[in-house]
């Protein structure tokens, strides 16, 4: 036992170092083995495209869902509208037409607190305040003829029987 120096045979050394080769090898095998859970499998089913017939919910299609939103939104905005007196003009031209009507019905608000009341508007100044004195048509007539009937004072023309003429006051 002369040329022994370490105290361990040759071919248990030998033994070692062919183990660690073969689980260096083994082990770039194996990290090349792909694993099962990550072998390619058929892809997954892709869905239906959306299109304007697809049924979105209640049986209704698409087209249909976007409509009714677009009549409920249509119906808000006008309403708002409606409410608030929201309106945009659309040119200068009636941006300035609509400033000028409002300025003359501010006038005209102020001028008509500035007129007198109805019945002193109906005084004529200088007269009289006697109602009787003044008479209609219709009263003068009568107290010229008092006797007569409305219809007497109406003839019928000889030469046209069905033409009416009434008779000059003179």
């Amino acid at each position: 036992m002369v040329g022994e120096q370490s105290g361990c045979p040759s071919h248990l050394l030998l033994w070692g170092w062919k183990t660690l080769l073969l689980s260096q090898c083994l082990s770039s095998v194996l990290s090349q083995v792909p694993d099962p859970e990550l072998l390619p499998t058929e892809p997954p089913k892709k869905p239906d495209p959306v299109t304007s017939e697809t049924v979105v919910f209640w049986g209704l299609r698409l087209w249909q869902v976007i409509g009714i939103f677009s009549v409920f939104v249509l119906a808000v905005v006008i309403t708002l509208c409606c409410i608030f007196k929201c309106r945009i003009p659309r040119t200068k031209k009636e941006i300035e037409a609509r400033h000028a009507q409002r300025q003359a019905a501010k006038k005209y608000a102020n001028t008509l607190e500035t007129v007198p009341p109805l019945n002193e508007l109906t005084e004529i100044p200088g007269s009289t305040a006697d109602a009787s004195a003044l008479q209609t048509v219709s009263e003068q007539v009568q107290t010229q003829n008092p006797n007569s009937s409305p219809l007497s004072g109406v003839r019928v023309n000889e030469d046209h029987p069905s033409a009416l003429s009434l008779p000059e006051l003179g």
